[in-house]
């Protein structure tokens, strides 16, 4: 946390990109400019920053511009210094995000971003945690629908069930009853990347397969984790299953926040992740194409003769739903954690917007503000999660002001 007197409360870098503009468009509706919130827009396109701010209509005649390339070292470090926190919404973060970290960890800066980049994350953590320990920068990556809905969906359900049964949940199992959004081309461009490097590192891939690639080294469990990697069918819900392609992140996730927590879950934790595909045939033949279809669009990401093909096909950086498609869309994800001694809890989370943009920006902004405002020095510096650097006060920033809905379905 930076000591000097900050200009802005909070810089969204970034700001001219897909999920950029969306993220400023909410926090000018919601904020306005230099009220009780003071903030910026960065990036490296004065003239792009301008027509952005463009957008967002008189009441952001005061916003200002400030001008940094995610590659200038001395730009991103001048930046730093007159901020708080800097939300970074530049990806793929594995090409272009480390200088920005760099520069927030050796000014004491605190930063949040919406990756979903696991081996990413993982370098981030091994080369500056220390450094953001001794400088007091507080670094929350996933800030975005990966990985809130499903961090503070399991923290929300751990509370709960402390509070009723006396004991936390020790195997959780997360299933996607239902999401309608489409895809942008920095999501689609960041899972491409993350193909093409599993593809030229075996080391990686091996670290990709381990649960707790993220935790620190001390922690780690004797019990089997669940990894679903075909169709299965679910007997607690009657449906069948099929991997969720947000699950190798978000489990990843939920697992450091149980470490950063002092293993407030259980040392012997489970937890994963599938998305529901319907009862009957119908929903196993859906489950079986779902399979295919990640196998194929991962397998083909992976090496150079096919991956121009795929490049080519899909939505491209910049690209994304309208905004009436992000209106349209939402969802709604279902927990059943079941405790040591065999109680129940079903918990559900669901959000108004689609998933990976709509309310993706609301769910960045809310937890950028709250990062800066409401989380004083009693969080040290470091590399956190979303549950474990804000905990209840986030909670009530995304059901007051983000759309989302936090609730206790049965427990037995």
């Amino acid at each position: 946390m930076t000591t000097t007197q900050a200009n802005y409360d909070l810089i969204v870098f970034g700001a001219t990109s897909f999920v950029g503009q969306i993220l400023t468009d909410y926090l000018a509706k919601n904020y306005g400019v230099n009220g009780d919130l003071k903030w910026a827009i960065a990036g490296r396109s004065e003239s792009k920053l301008n027509d952005v701010k463009a957008t967002l209509g008189s009441n952001a005649a005061d916003l200002p511009v400030l001008i940094a390339d995610a590659s200038d070292e001395t730009a991103l470090i001048a930046l730093c210094e007159q901020t708080k926190l800097v939300i970074s919404t530049v990806g793929p973060y594995a090409l272009y995000g480390e200088p920005l970290i760099k520069a927030c960890v050796s000014t004491g800066t605190d930063y949040c971003d919406l990756t979903g980049e696991v081996q990413w994350i993982g370098r981030m953590i091994k080369r500056y945690e220390d450094q953001a320990k001794e400088s007091g920068a507080r670094i929350v990556h996933c800030c975005g629908f990966d990985s809130i809905p499903s961090d503070m969906g399991v923290w929300f359900l751990q509370k709960h069930a402390e509070e009723t049964f006396g004991e936390p949940c020790q195997d959780v199992r997360m299933r996607v009853k239902v999401a309608k959004g489409g895809l942008s081309g920095g999501t689609v461009a960041s899972m491409i990347n993350i193909a093409k490097e599993m593809g030229a590192d075996p080391k990686l891939r091996k670290e990709l397969a381990n649960p707790f690639s993220i935790c620190p080294p001390e922690h780690r469990s004797k019990t089997r984790q669940p990894s679903l990697k075909s169709a299965e069918f679910d007997k607690d819900f009657g449906v069948w299953l099929a991997p969720f392609v947000m699950g190798a992140i978000n489990t990843r996730v939920v697992h450091r926040s149980n470490a950063l927590q002092g293993a407030r879950y259980g040392k012997e934790f489970t937890y994963d992740e599938a998305i529901m595909t319907g009862q009957g045939a119908k929903g196993r033949l859906t489950a079986y194409g779902v399979v295919a279809a990640l196998g194929t669009f991962l397998a083909a990401s992976a090496i150079k003769p096919t991956r121009w093909v795929v490049e080519k096909l899909v939505p491209q950086p910049g690209e994304g739903p309208t905004p009436e498609a992000q209106e349209a869309g939402f969802y709604d994800i279902r927990f059943i954690g079941r405790t040591q001694t065999g109680k129940t809890m079903i918990t559900k989370v669901t959000g108004d917007r689609d998933p990976g943009y709509g309310s993706t920006a609301k769910m960045l902004g809310e937890a950028g503000v709250c990062l800066a405002q409401e989380i004083g020095d009693e969080l040290p510096g470091g590399f956190w999660t979303p549950s474990s650097a804000m905990d209840g006060k986030l909670l009530e920033r995304l059901t007051s002001n983000a759309g989302l809905t936090f609730e206790v379905v049965e427990t037995r």
